[in-house]
């Protein structure tokens, strides 16, 4: 027989049990021609007291379900929206720092003489310029080097990438024996969705899977951004833009 469920009750029980994806996996996926979810026999109510509500079946594990999530389901959120995605000790060990109001993207003046399509990276204040003519830029909210990995100069795109594959140099695997040789572009990789890639130097502008870091000196020198951010740049600059960090 079927049972009558309010639907405050269903919302409320399936932000609990259901796990909505991160932006940056729903848009790695997208990218990518793959489903947000996939289940081979059955939908997924998400277990428990909500699926036996709604179906009155056992809510256990079905056979060939495949679902997209972490491989570690116990992983901090990358966006605050995901803590009703966690399971609670998770979501009680996560610490949700969002990204102050003063790193978020706007158009400010701007009376300097660079012209425009010129990335300007002011290190001690953590912003980019992107000068846009008419006397404009774009200011974003950036992380950058921690102290020791600070630098300055003059620089010019010469690639740019999609969803980049990670190689970390021989230097930082010294450092960080615990990182992977290598990783394959996607939503757990920390260079982001895009990447701007500076000279022949291993410094880049790209995204960050960390937004909480943002304003942040933490990073090896690269310039990190959100990966929304990242990507309003990465359409707007050409190879070839000049880059000067300060």
């Amino acid at each position: 027989m079927a049972r009558c469920v309010p639907i405050s009750l269903l919302l409320a029980l399936g932000l609990a049990a259901g796990g909505a994806p991160s932006l940056a996996q729903a848009q790695w996926r997208m990218a990518h021609g793959q489903p947000m979810v996939s289940v081979a026999e059955q939908p997924n109510l998400g277990g428990g007291l909500i699926e036996m509500l709604m179906t009155g079946r056992d809510p256990g594990p079905r056979r060939g379900a495949v679902a997209y999530a972490p491989a570690d389901a116990t992983m901090l959120p990358r966006y605050p929206h995901e803590v009703a995605a966690l399971p609670q000790a998770a979501a009680e060990r996560a610490i949700l720092r969002e990204v102050p109001a003063e790193f978020h993207r706007q158009e400010v003046a701007y009376d300097g003489p660079h012209r425009a399509g010129t990335v300007i990276v002011d290190t001690p204040q953590r912003f980019l310029f992107l000068v846009q003519p008419g006397g404009r830029a774009v200011r974003y909210g950036i992380g950058v080097g921690r102290p020791g990995f600070e630098w300055a100069g003059a620089k010019s795109v010469t690639r740019k990438a999609m969803w980049p594959d990670w190689t970390p140099p021989a230097q930082m695997l010294r450092r960080r024996p615990d990182l992977p040789a290598y990783m394959p572009g996607g939503p757990d990789n920390p260079l982001g969705a895009r990447a701007m890639y500076l000279g022949s130097s291993l410094y880049r502008i790209h995204g960050t899977n960390e937004p909480h870091t943002i304003g942040e000196a933490v990073s090896s020198g690269c310039i990190r951004m959100t990966n929304e951010d990242v990507t309003d740049l990465y359409d707007r600059v050409r190879v070839g833009a000049r880059v000067i960090v300060i």
